[in-house]
């Protein structure tokens, strides 16, 4: 793969060497690769099949864990987190003792491997609150919670240039991979202030359904603002909010 250079950027294929757009900038490179049908039938692909199917199976889930929190996602994610996702649910897959390769499913892995998964690395929670808190999950009656107590938040907070409030956010997702549907519900704190003066404890709450036999994902976010003659303004768009899966339960 090469990096193209000079005032004119090229699209398409020219002479075997394809060029196009990426996040990385322009790029090019030759084409070329096996024959398609060869893949899909010759034995000799076996494997390659194999590893196919079950990275298409993760990429599945993890557009499912994405729809299914995108209220929150959409305010705290960098460029490179479907990928990043779709590499943790690989790992996910892999973990499944049940069933044979090439065949293995998320719900038959070891999902907490998804604990701790940061949606922005450019805004991680655990670089961003530093305030204790208390979260759990009641799969009984389906009720997700998050309790703080009161904190300074220019002391717990670790905010980026510009803040002049935060706001908390909660979330959680029931996810069922299978058929590729989910259930959220989330909340959030007011719009605090970003000052010396401790908050009020904190206590959110969200509700989905009881006594499920589905994966249940807990989430917690940190979202940052800027106040501009009384008009509050995510803070450069979001860039730093912070977002991460606190919480994988299973049955």
């Amino acid at each position: 793969m090469a990096k193209q250079t000079g005032i004119i950027k090229l699209k398409g294929t020219i002479g075997g060497i394809s060029f196009y757009k990426t996040s990385d900038g322009h790029l090019a490179r030759e084409k070329g690769g096996v024959d398609k049908n060869r893949i899909q039938n010759d034995p000799a692909f076996q494997r390659t099949r194999e590893n196919g199917s079950e990275f298409g199976r993760a990429g599945k889930g993890g557009k499912v864990l994405r729809n299914a929190i995108r209220l929150l996602l959409q305010n705290a994610k960098d460029k490179r987190v479907v990928s990043r996702l779709t590499k943790t649910l690989v790992a996910v897959t892999k973990t499944d003792v049940v069933n044979e390769r090439g065949l293995r499913t998320l719900q038959d892995g070891n999902l907490g491997l998804l604990e701790g998964f940061e949606f922005n690395l450019n805004g991680k929670l655990g670089a961003t609150l530093f305030a204790p808190f208390a979260k759990a999950f009641d799969r009984v009656t389906g009720e997700a919670t998050l309790d703080l107590v009161a904190f300074s938040p220019v002391v717990r907070i670790a905010a980026p240039a510009g803040t002049t409030h935060f706001k908390l956010v909660m979330g959680v997702a029931e996810l069922d991979f299978e058929n590729e549907t989910s259930t959220f519900e989330s909340d959030a704190t007011a719009i605090l202030p970003y000052t010396a003066a401790d908050t009020a404890a904190i206590a959110l709450s969200a509700t989905i359904t009881a006594n499920s036999t589905l994966p249940v994902s807990q989430v917690i976010g940190v979202e940052f603002y800027q106040e501009v003659n009384g008009e509050m303004y995510a803070l450069k768009n979001g860039a730093y909010n912070a977002l991460s899966v606190a919480t994988v339960d299973t049955l």
